[in-house]
């Protein structure tokens, strides 16, 4: 199989002559108002920067998850790895070999959109093996392929379908079948499971993780679902506006968030964020949250002394399953009460903010809107981050 490498990979769309005047007026305005005239890409004088300096080591047979908004430059990124994009500048890598000019049939990389992209002429089996055939392989050889990928993807009882007889899940099967038969070095999936219905989701995030432990094969896979990034990938990366904020396995990302962008995509609910102080009292860091304040735990306290963090007014970062009722605590009023089954989620008013906790009901019934309650956490799940950049303190 592969490892796949990109250095300072970079993607430019070129503007014509009405995207050049737009750029003209655009940057009028932003000298203007600068605070009210913020873009997502950079346009430079070359054109829309799509990707920029995208750097990434994919070890062989890791499963490499891209997660982000629309927009974010995640498509563009895994096209020119298929070399359906070319890129601008920068090098890619695979099993060691610079794949810049190498064309896309060459690659030894298969491909799965969002749409099925099945012929409808043709039968599941035929549809599978369509590419085998027109690599002239012989023919029991194709028909062995095919049999085991649909055994692996349990759709040996449809071969003999066309696609419309088939169900969404059963096509993206197809679609997925069509691609491991060819033994590719890479498979890259584009937001696969974005056309199913959440019940369907689920069951293919689960058929998905069963089917990378019997192909091995290197994973590429883009999507826009957290939750999809969070159960399938060995590490992700999460990307805003072209660049990389950060990359790691799912539980470093969720616990660890390098900004306030990836504290906030990664989690669901989204994490809370307060007005805070973070103070220096008897040698140990202290958030002060309208006078409740709490000591950061040990590990905290180590990271921001080995920075020499400085006092200072922060934006205080804290999840809602680790937010506790009490007696004592941030005072709230309970505008909207959840019953999520075993837990119930309260949005609240906090100082002026909108706040959420999760809160066992422990199979009793209890009515909290338009509660006032009281709210703490610890000093363990508490994320400092900087007024200025928008950055986690402790890295």
């Amino acid at each position: 199989m592969a490892e796949v490498i990109l250095k300072n990979i970079k993607k430019v769309y070129p503007m014509g002559d009405t995207e050049k005047k737009q750029r003209k007026l655009l940057k009028k305005a932003k000298e203007e108002n600068p605070e009210t005239n913020k873009v997502n890409l950079q346009i430079t004088d070359e054109g829309v920067v799509a990707v920029q300096e995208f750097n990434l080591d994919i070890k062989d047979k890791e499963f490499i998850v891209l997660v982000g908004p629309s927009g974010c430059g995640k498509s563009t990124t895994l096209r020119m790895v298929a070399g359906l994009e070319e890129i601008s500048s920068g090098e890619l890598y695979i099993d060691g070999v610079l794949m810049n000019s190498v064309e896309p049939k060459d690659r030894d990389i298969a491909m799965v959109f969002q749409s099925y992209a099945l012929y409808p002429h043709m039968t599941v089996r035929d549809n599978m093996g369509y590419s085998l055939k027109i690599k002239k392989t012989p023919k029991d050889e194709i028909a062995r392929k095919v049999n085991e990928a649909a055994e692996i993807l349990d759709i040996t009882q449809y071969l003999d379908r066309k696609p419309k007889a088939l169900s969404g899940g059963q096509r993206q099967r197809v679609a997925i079948g069509r691609a491991i038969v060819r033994d590719p070095k890479v498979l890259l999936m584009d937001e696969p499971l974005s056309n199913l219905d959440a019940k369907l989701r689920n069951q293919m995030r689960a058929e998905l993780i069963k089917l990378r432990k019997r192909i091995n094969t290197t994973f590429i896979y883009v999507t826009h679902d957290q939750t999809e990034a969070m159960t399938l990938g060995d590490r992700i990366v999460v990307m805003k506006d072209g660049f990389i904020q950060q990359i790691g396995t799912p539980q470093e990302v969720y616990d660890h968030p390098r900004n306030i962008f990836v504290s906030g995509f990664i989690g669901t609910p989204q994490m809370n964020y307060f007005d805070a102080k973070l103070e220096i009292e008897n040698g140990k860091y202290v958030v002060d949250v309208d006078g409740y304040k709490v000591v950061l735990a040990e590990e905290k306290q180590e990271r921001l002394k080995a920075k020499n963090v400085e006092a200072q007014d922060i934006t205080l970062g804290v999840r809602p399953d680790h937010i506790q009722l009490s007696d004592k605590g941030i005072k709230g009023i309970v505008d909207v009460s959840e019953l999520m089954g075993s837990s119930c989620h309260l949005h609240m008013t906090v100082n002026g903010k909108d706040v959420i906790a999760i809160v066992p009901t422990e199979g009793k019934a209890v009515e909290y809107m338009g509660k006032e309650v009281d709210i703490e956490f610890n000093g363990n799940v508490c994320h400092v981050f900087s007024k200025k950049d928008q950055t986690n303190l402790e890295y």
